[in-house]
């Protein structure tokens, strides 16, 4: 599984605007031994604007050895 979950754009991004984005981990599930889903808010901002442009959880799976 992998995708995004609950996204929103909430402004569009002008031409040649400066953005930067922000990732922070909302959880981390052990769903099968070795196999773990992470659910990660992820944030982006346009440079000297108070408002994001988006936010969403992205939703991933790793596995490990």
């Amino acid at each position: 599984m992998l995708g995004f979950d609950k996204v929103r754009f909430l402004q569009p991004v002008k031409v040649n605007s400066r953005i930067r984005a922000h990732a922070k981990t909302l959880s981390i599930e052990e769903k099968k031994p070795g196999q773990f889903r992470l659910c990660t808010e992820v944030t982006v901002e346009i440079e000297d604007c108070d408002t994001p442009t988006l936010v969403a959880e992205w939703v991933s799976v790793q596995m490990v050895k």
